[in-house]
């Protein structure tokens, strides 16, 4: 059941077929490493400093931990969520179970990354699964993208159309958000999911809403507003939060750190 009501978890669908439409070149995604939650999707990620050893990191959206205050952040609060681990068909292979919520928020950005009980050698040893690499680096505009949703089985395909210097839905406002171009008109359950460059491989963002009817500004209808404050809605179109910026705000062990030189994730 969708619980949520925040953008793309706003619509209940039932019977949805599952849909794989291939990049047209370099990296196909599939199901690998991805995970479905009660309610959204979301990915395992390994940050480039990451080691075998540490506690593995799995990517969602903070609206899919709750509806989150417009200035609120959790650091390293208990939890004991379980993620259904999917394998590269989109097959169950496992269940895996937080031990904390490591990082959330809906301020600036729409993320929320719970730590593992499993290490990263574990998921390979288990599962026989490697964590999708995290990109230190911001994607570029036209990039081929997927977004690839645990929770209804299916990957969209699309490129980077462009960038909203702030989107606007509600009360929360998400600064620098990648918007999609129109083929990847994504569905409520798809928050979370994984936003793949298919030339690198690598996650460069994280799914989490699309204007369904072409309100302005307004919850589930998510306005661009520019920097001499004109506001531009664009009905049918998604939009996803960058990641780039967050693996300089881990340190050893996997763990976050918000005082870290260079780290500007809200805190």
């Amino acid at each position: 059941m969708i619980k949520q009501v925040l953008g793309v978890l706003a619509v209940a669908l039932a019977g949805v077929v599952s849909v794989v439409v291939p990049a047209s070149a370099g990296v196909t995604a599939d199901f690998a490493a991805i995970v479905a939650l009660d309610n959204c999707s979301g990915s395992v990620v390994r940050p480039p400093a990451a080691a075998d050893n540490d506690p593995a990191l799995v990517l969602t959206n903070g609206h899919c931990v709750k509806l989150m205050g417009a200035n609120e952040v959790i650091v390293n609060q208990a939890s004991s969520r379980s993620f259904t681990l999917l394998g590269p068909s989109g097959q169950s292979v496992g269940t895996l179970r937080a031990t904390k919520l490591a990082y959330a928020t809906m301020k600036n950005t729409d993320a929320a990354f719970y730590q593992l009980g499993t290490t990263y050698a574990q998921l390979q040893q288990q599962y026989r699964t490697r964590a999708l690499d995290l990109s230190a680096s911001r994607p570029a505009q036209g990039t081929g993208i997927q977004v690839v949703s645990g929770y209804w089985k299916r990957i969209y395909t699309c490129s980077v159309d462009g960038f909203a210097y702030q989107l606007k839905e509600g009360s929360w406002t998400w600064k620098d958000s990648i918007r999609y171009t129109r083929s990847c008109n994504v569905i409520g359950g798809t928050s979370g999911s994984p936003i793949i460059d298919t030339g690198s491989g690598k996650v460069v963002g994280v799914n989490n809403t699309i204007n369904e009817s072409g309100g302005r500004c307004t919850m589930n209808n998510p306005c661009e507003v520019s920097q001499t404050g004109q506001v531009t809605v664009r009905s049918g179109i998604g939009y996803a939060q960058e990641t780039y910026d967050v693996p300089t705000c881990i340190t050893t062990g996997n763990q976050f750190n918000l005082s870290l030189p260079g780290c500007t994730l809200p805190r």
